[in-house]
């Protein structure tokens, strides 16, 4: 957006013309301490095996492990890592008024067939030094995970270039996602709409709106993330994406009458593209960030 290479345009007029300030551009993102990433990896195992746990019990969970820590420095972690417990709060934040507000529509409805509707959601990655950010689309009736990205920050813009690979393979009746800022972002709404796709969010808050999500985020990091311990985001991107391939192609449901996800996921779709993943915004641990890669491959009908 802005440019230094301006002549006529001076960096200072192109910050009063856009309202931002000079010293952001300078701004240099902070580590996180190896402290605070022992103390995320701990929130996060807790996190998953009890989603209702808020800052105070986790605060008191993480005392009992012998870690010296107080609520404000929870708050801040579960912060940083999109952490929100599953029963409805009070409204203590002032909503984005260029946000528009959707309805859940799947309550109540029948899902039985591939393409009927699609679901997404953002969980936490922990690596050796510092984290990352997995954001995933699923067809709900079939498990599939359609296209995944990893960033090292939850912006807007991996969402949405998830979807527009997942976008590559067809489009769902129905969208369904949190009331997270990242889907209820203009952007991403509105490539929905021009798509004519039928947007659904999930009560804030509330997980199990999102269910199958959810339990995709428990497998990996049970099966996955927790075995390992990934020096970078290359290493982390190539493992995960060993688990989601083995996930989509070789691991049988019991819900899905023991057939996997892609068995499922074809029955309905003669000419399918995996979109196995298009990792971008990825600091390394030297803060380089021009890593950028997309991997596409061919799944036979």
């Amino acid at each position: 957006m802005l440019s230094k290479k301006r002549a006529d345009l001076p960096i200072r007029r192109q910050c009063e013309l856009l309202a931002l300030s000079r010293s952001s551009l300078y701004y240099k993102k902070r580590p996180v301490c190896d402290e605070d990433l022992k103390l995320m990896k701990l929130i996060d195992e807790q996190f998953l095996r009890t989603p209702f746990y808020g800052s105070r019990r986790m605060c008191e969970y993480l005392k009992d492990q012998g870690h010296k820590v107080n609520r404000k420095r929870v708050q801040r972690l579960m912060r940083l890592m999109g952490l929100e417990v599953i029963y409805p709060k009070p409204n203590t934040s002032t909503p984005n008024v260029e946000h528009k507000k959707y309805p859940y529509l799947l309550k109540g409805v029948t899902i039985n067939r591939p393409n009927q509707v699609w679901a997404t959601d953002i969980t936490y990655v922990p690596m050796k030094k510092g984290f990352l950010y997995l954001v995933a689309i699923m067809d709900w009736h079939s498990r599939y995970v359609i296209s995944w990205k990893l960033s090292n920050s939850m912006d807007t813009s991996f969402c949405l270039d998830a979807l527009n690979l997942a976008l590559r393979t067809g489009k769902p009746d129905i969208f369904n996602s949190d009331q997270g800022s990242q889907f209820t972002s203009n952007e991403f709404t509105g490539l929905l709409e021009s798509n004519n796709i039928q947007i659904s969010m999930d009560g804030k808050g509330r997980c199990i709106d999102n269910v199958f999500v959810e339990r995709l985020w428990r497998s990996l990091k049970y099966e996955e993330v927790y075995l390992k311990a990934y020096d970078n985001g290359l290493e982390a991107r190539a493992s995960i994406g060993n688990w989601i391939n083995f996930y989509n192609n070789e691991r049988p449901h019991q819900a899905l009458e023991y057939q996997t996800p892609a068995e499922v996921f074809k029955l309905n779709n003669s000419a399918t593209t995996l979109i196995q993943d298009n990792l971008t915004s990825l600091n390394q641990p030297d803060h380089n960030n021009e890593f950028q890669t997309n991997k596409i491959s061919e799944l036979s009908a």
